[in-house]
């Protein structure tokens, strides 16, 4: 209770900024969560639900942002993605991230980032959609693609993971 919160934030950014500079950046998932159990009806207190920033090398807790009442994560990564030193690391974000001004502020701070695309972006998704059905049907002749494939499983279920990367500059002529 003695402790100033914002002084306590500063420090403790100021000491995670620390790590990621000596350990070479890392990748950085961004995630929003809702806090169970954190509605008080007597109160009339809505529920909680934050933005985090979570360093996978280091398994350590980067930041995190409250998003506001009635808006949603989009509105609460730039203010998460502010309080970090990103440069060198990549960012991940799940299927809410693909905003242009998100992208523009992980590349202004010096980031790389990995954004996941869905159907509620639903032009973009089928362009992209289309781009690596011809590229699979050439067998991604001319294009500079790098692949991966990882089979797990567990519970009597086998789940097959397949991802392609294509260089920024392919997906921009989509535009």
């Amino acid at each position: 209770m003695h402790l100033d919160p914002q002084q306590l934030q500063g420090c403790f950014h100021q000491w995670i900024s620390d790590i990621v500079t000596l350990t070479n950046g890392s990748i950085i998932p961004i995630d929003g969560k809702t806090m169970r159990h954190s509605y008080d009806r007597l109160s009339e207190q809505s529920i909680l639900h934050v933005v985090s920033a979570w360093a996978s090398d280091h398994r350590l807790m980067l930041g995190q942002v409250k998003v506001e009442d009635k808006s949603n994560e989009i509105t609460a990564i730039p203010a998460l993605l502010k309080l970090l030193d990103i440069s060198g690391c990549i960012i991940t974000i799940d299927a809410i991230g693909p905003q242009t001004a998100i992208a523009a502020q992980i590349v202004a701070q010096k980031g790389d980032y990995i954004l996941r695309l869905k159907a509620n972006h639903p032009t973009l998704h089928q362009q992209v959609k289309t781009l690596f059905e011809e590229a699979l049907q050439q067998d991604f002749e001319g294009l500079d693609v790098t692949s991966d494939e990882r089979v797990d499983g567990g519970h009597g279920r086998r789940k097959v993971h397949k991802v392609w990367v294509l260089p920024i500059r392919v997906v921009r002529k989509l535009r």
